[in-house]
């Protein structure tokens, strides 16, 4: 990661383009999986309400907030050619200043982080040197279309997961948790594919050898499709092994959905991403909270 900026520091960051810059749409994810374990769990929440608040937070506004402005700062040459009004590269955001944001979010994550006990310290940690992993030299793992989308993927529904039912569970959770958030984190590849879309141009132009940039689009939709799709057909199948059929039936539905979506998005992937990402992605969610009371009704 090269400290020196490209835009000198003569005067504060915008307050709007700070807020742009940890980017709030993309909470959400985080901080609904962290929820999945929370219910999961099986745990009797009475009086365990500012354990889950302040694991929600934690999840969504610090760690990916976080992983945001780490990733803004170490694309701002090729947002400068996908997205030029982004806050680094139009200047809303001057000098070095995307670095020190992300890096006092850093250490404010591990010090929230540590309010949560051993197991949230330590996915915090983990979350917080993988986002760092991700977007910054040497590392930028951003780099692979498979590596990159996968560890995004695992940290955005996988070790939330994970975390809200270790911290509920005050230890390591059940074996079906592990498993059923596994999945999900790997569906997730899927979707984090067809984010990578929208940078498609500035990628191939640097170096960032995304799947949409490595396969082409069609190719790479239709790898994301099935990404997404054959882990949910394996929670279907566990569910259905673990005396959970209704449950099963309700994912299937949304699975359905899906895959109606899907076909929709590959009549034309490069245009249909960012609807699927507001469509199919919303069913995909659907059914991990379905999972969720699943497992909760096996604890």
């Amino acid at each position: 990661m090269s400290l020196s900026a490209d835009i000198p520091a003569r005067r504060l960051p915008d307050p709007a383009a700070m807020l742009r810059l940890i980017k709030p749409i993309t909470w959400f994810p985080p901080m609904w999986a962290y929820l999945c374990g929370v219910i999961s769990s099986g745990a009797v929440l009475t009086g365990q309400w500012s354990i889950v608040l302040l694991g929600v937070i934690l999840a969504g506004p610090i760690v990916c907030g976080m992983s945001q402005a780490a990733n803004d700062w170490c694309d701002r040459h090729v947002d400068a050619i996908n997205e030029p009004g982004r806050p680094i590269p139009s200047g809303r955001i001057p000098g070095r200043w995307g670095l020190w944001i992300a890096l006092a979010m850093s250490v404010l994550a591990l010090f929230v982080g540590w309010q949560l006990g051993p197991w949230g310290f330590a996915a915090t940690v983990f979350g917080v040197l993988a986002a760092w992993a991700y977007s910054a030299e040497p590392v930028r793992l951003k780099r692979s279309g498979w590596w990159g989308p996968g560890l995004v993927g695992l940290c955005y529904e996988g070790l939330p997961w994970f975390t809200g039912a270790a911290i509920l569970s005050a230890g390591a959770p059940r074996f079906e948790i592990v498993i059923i958030a596994a999945l999900y984190a790997l569906g997730a590849h899927g979707i984090m594919t067809l984010n990578d879309f929208k940078a498609l141009e500035g990628d191939r132009q640097t170096g960032v050898n995304s799947l949409p940039v490595t396969l082409g689009p069609a190719r790479a939709a239709k790898v994301a499709c099935w990404g997404m799709a054959l882990p949910q057909l394996v929670v279907i199948a566990l569910l259905m092994l673990w005396g959970k059929p209704w449950h099963a039936l309700a994912i299937t539905a949304l699975l359905v959905l899906q895959v109606a979506a899907m076909r929709t998005l590959l009549s034309d992937p490069k245009g249909r991403a960012p609807w699927y990402n507001g469509t199919g992605v919303t069913l995909y969610v659907a059914g991990m909270m379905v999972a969720a009371f699943a497992l909760r009704g096996l604890a």
